[in-house]
């Protein structure tokens, strides 16, 4: 049985250079018939009429680009359902959607369902850079979105159109979340499949490092300044993210392979965190939370409220104690491993207030785990309710 589900990237192999050579035969009026018409609905801009034109022809014909034959052979071979669903992620650029929006109506008057189109911001060739640090990413973000909603299983990727750096990216992606990817190359006959390996990557690595794969992947910017995360950094997450200097200042930003690192465990972790998170029974005694009387001004109320509430909601959570506090250091909210432990940073803003969080896990691997479920919390406050 096929797949049901595939995840195409779009390319420009359709206008440049088949219906562009197709129009330069037109102007020579070596052109006749169909082709004729063809190009004339190129010339024109009638995207709806060439998808019309282009059901006519043998969709493996070199002429009706490369996601219409990649995809006429993985149906030939049976690799996806006949009328399987397809979603066509097209870069951030006027062809990009011209095209998709061309095979999108080539589709869905041959009874796919659902056709969908998704476009891909910051995927375009005019920056590099923007190409390289959010782009890929973007593409990532999308493919993971689609296999999330669908399901591994239901999903395959067809990674033929587009950029070439995408096929890199579509293979890697491919091989964390166990999804097969297809690809064409225009000279070969045969889809070439890379299937997904059993290839184990460091899931410990990614608790440790959630906190920061989370900031990074959810900042609308995609930097972050570097000095927030000086006391925490591990050199192992020197693939995951790379540094650039702004204006004199450090960065962190996300790779793409950093982007496919957070996706593919975000999704394991909430799904394995009930045998993986300490015990969801409650901690045998909690105790109220601690704030240092040393250099404490007193003032803040929310800060008790806080970390009560960290003390009521995770299960795993013993007691909170404050250990640091600054009137005028700005941090994000969020969790930690220390060389102490677990910590956490509170700040409205303004202030910053460190406290240390003594919990029930025992193993450095269920502190990494804590962790991760703390910040999963942040995001959700109702997450450890819904692990019952």
């Amino acid at each position: 049985m096929g797949h049901q589900i595939l995840i195409c990237t779009v390319g420009t192999s359709l206008f440049r250079p088949n219906l562009e050579r197709l129009t330069a035969e037109l102007q020579s009026g070596s052109l006749s018939g169909e082709l004729r018409e063809l190009a004339e609905a190129y010339r024109s801009g009638n995207g709806l009429q060439i998808a019309k034109l282009l059901g006519r022809l043998n969709p493996s014909e070199r002429l009706c680009g490369a996601e219409i034959n990649s995809i006429a052979g993985m149906i030939e071979k049976g690799y996806v359902e006949p009328e399987t669903g397809l979603f066509f992620l097209h870069s951030q650029t006027e062809e990009g959607r011209r095209i998709a929006s061309i095979v999108k109506a080539y589709y869905s008057a041959r009874g796919h369902n659902p056709v969908e189109l998704v476009e891909v911001a910051d995927l375009q060739d005019k920056d590099p850079k923007r190409f390289r640090n959010q782009g890929l990413r973007n593409l990532v973000r999308e493919m993971a979105k689609v296999v999330r909603e669908r399901s591994p299983q239901a999903c395959a990727i067809n990674a033929t159109g587009g950029y070439k750096a995408q096929i890199a990216v579509a293979v890697v992606l491919g091989q964390a979340l166990g999804v097969t990817v297809y690809y064409k190359h225009e000279l070969f006959d045969e889809v070439i499949a890379f299937p997904p390996l059993p290839v184990a990557l460091n899931f410990e690595l990614w608790m440790q490092a959630s906190g920061i794969l989370r900031d990074l992947a959810s900042n609308p910017q995609g930097f972050v300044l570097a000095e927030t995360y000086a006391e925490e950094w591990d050199d192992r997450y020197d693939s995951l993210v790379e540094q650039e200097t702004i204006d004199g200042k450090k960065y962190l930003a996300l790779t793409p392979v950093g982007q496919i690192f957070y996706e593919t465990f975000k999704d394991r972790f909430q799904s394995q965190a009930d045998s993986i998170v300490p015990p969801r029974a409650p901690a045998p005694s909690k105790r109220p939370p601690h704030c240092e009387k040393a250099g404490w001004p007193g003032e803040h109320p929310e800060v008790g409220r806080f970390l009560q509430r960290v003390t009521d909601e995770a299960p795993f959570v013993v007691q909170c104690k404050t250990y640091y506090f600054n009137p005028d250091l700005s941090q994000k909210k969020r969790f930690r491993l220390s060389s102490e432990g677990i910590e956490g940073i509170f700040s409205d803003g303004s202030y910053c207030v460190k406290f240390r969080v003594e919990t029930t896990a025992r193993t450095a691997g269920e502190r990494k785990a804590a962790v991760a479920g703390l910040i999963e919390w942040l995001d959700d406050p109702k997450w450890f309710q819904s692990r019952h």
